[in-house]
């Protein structure tokens, strides 16, 4: 392993620990029933002066969830490429290498995902549709977290112009801040949610770094 990408897995490790760590402490440290009917929360103190600022806006909740879809689909969109590869190529190995790390890389990620909807840390500050859900860590900033950045990573090769591989970047970087920005001040996350969602997403991610071609 290449000296960068030992780095990149070092650090993804570190990442993954220090998630665990916060599960942990969102699971036991400061445990009190502040949620909608009596549900607990880690970090009792810290959530509630949080989101005593944020109030509860499901105008952008609603807007973060539909834009919610857009990581999936172009999660979607390399799975077709390497099917499309894996078709014209005649042998999945033939598939380029990084289209696969994507897609074991995606698959990880879906799985942790659908993981956390079945552990239950704690559920979300406000009712959905009158019904508790499950929220940490907060899903939609884990899969714009994961995914985006990859897009970012296959447009830098994959586009040549470089003014419009600039400016789907600063578009999707943008798209990034209002996402993770906007699940945080809608309120319907505690504070636990979205940092968990960014040790994790950052985690994964590093780890994806040390197993992708440059």
């Amino acid at each position: 392993m290449k000296k960068q990408n030992l780095k990149n897995f070092c650090v993804g490790l570190v990442l993954l620990a220090l998630f665990v760590l916060w599960t942990l402490g969102v699971s036991f440290i400061d445990v009190k029933q502040i949620g909608p009917q009596n549900s607990s929360v880690g970090f009792a103190s810290l959530n509630s002066f949080v989101h005593s600022l944020t109030g509860t806006n499901m105008l952008l909740y609603t807007i973060t969830d539909w834009a919610g879809l857009v990581p999936i689909a172009f999660a979607m969109g390399f799975g077709v490429l390497g099917l499309v590869q894996w078709i014209k190529r005649k042998n999945i190995l033939n598939v380029d290498y990084n289209i696969l790390a994507l897609g074991v890389f995606y698959i990880v990620v879906f799985g942790t995902y659908i993981l956390f909807e079945y552990i239950i840390i704690n559920y979300r500050p406000v009712l959905i549709y009158g019904y508790l859900e499950a929220s940490y860590p907060s899903s939609t900033t884990m899969l714009v977290l994961c995914v985006m950045p990859t897009v970012i990573m296959e447009l830098n090769v994959r586009i040549k112009n470089k003014m419009l591989k600039k400016s789907l970047c600063f578009a999707i970087i943008a798209f990034i801040v209002f996402m993770v920005s906007g699940r945080l001040i809608s309120g319907v996350h505690w504070f636990s949610d979205i940092i968990g969602a960014v040790l994790l997403s950052a985690g994964l991610l590093k780890l994806y770094h040390a197993v992708r071609k440059p």
